[in-house]
């Protein structure tokens, strides 16, 4: 059948790697708005009635940061994926269980003004959410010929160093929670940038005048 009505339109679908990444995204969005749904206002109408939320306010943000910090560094690691392995899909898929979990964390943890089960089990929740990152970045790295031994032995140190971190956290929990709670906070900063910059390559492959 050549031109004319009723002419079936070729049209380019999505990758694999895309759909992977829409779907990631869209769980990122619904997490993120169930930790929104979890919060609830004082019911004084004094100013002074927010600081009473400080349990609240301190879990959310902390939270918010952690899942803002994973959606970075997964939406940077996966320019090195061209087509996804079952594996790759399969860990993604455990990455997001695991993050899933975070708004029940975060309000038990807030619930009980960060006491030290909470705060425990809010650790060891970013120690499962992490560890499986780390696998999750391994085995993307292990098939990409995108990234160099220099940046992937650099990425894999900070990495293991953020999860040693998480680890310690939880235990320090177990003796005061504060100093676990304190701990997860340093901890987020070692990745605040994204392991995988698809800017840093471009930069080195766009031409010089």
């Amino acid at each position: 059948m050549s031109g004319g009505e009723g002419q079936a339109v070729a049209r380019p679908g999505l990758s694999t790697a895309e759909r992977l990444s829409g779907y990631t995204d869209a769980v990122f969005a619904v997490i993120i708005t169930i930790m929104v749904l979890e919060l609830r206002p004082p019911e004084s109408s004094e100013f002074k009635a927010i600081l009473g939320l400080w349990p609240t306010i301190i879990s959310y943000i902390v939270s918010y940061i952690f899942i803002a910090i994973i959606w970075i560094n997964h939406h940077y690691l996966m320019t090195y994926v061209d087509v996804p392995s079952p594996r790759v899909i399969w860990l993604n898929f455990a990455h997001l269980f695991f993050v899933s979990l975070v708004p029940f964390a975060t309000a038990w943890m807030a619930d009980t003004k960060l006491a030290r089960a909470p705060v425990i089990t809010y650790a060891l929740l970013f120690v499962a959410t992490d560890g499986m990152y780390n696998l999750f970045e391994i085995e993307i790295f292990r098939h990409s010929a995108k990234i160099s031994k220099t940046k992937y032995k650099t990425t894999r140190r900070r990495s293991l160093a953020a999860l040693a971190f998480f680890v310690t956290a939880a235990v320090l929990a177990t003796i005061e929670s504060w100093l676990g709670f304190g701990l997860i906070c340093l901890a987020l900063a070692l990745h605040l940038r994204p392991d995988a910059s698809a800017r840093w390559r471009r930069r080195k492959t766009e031409p010089t005048d």
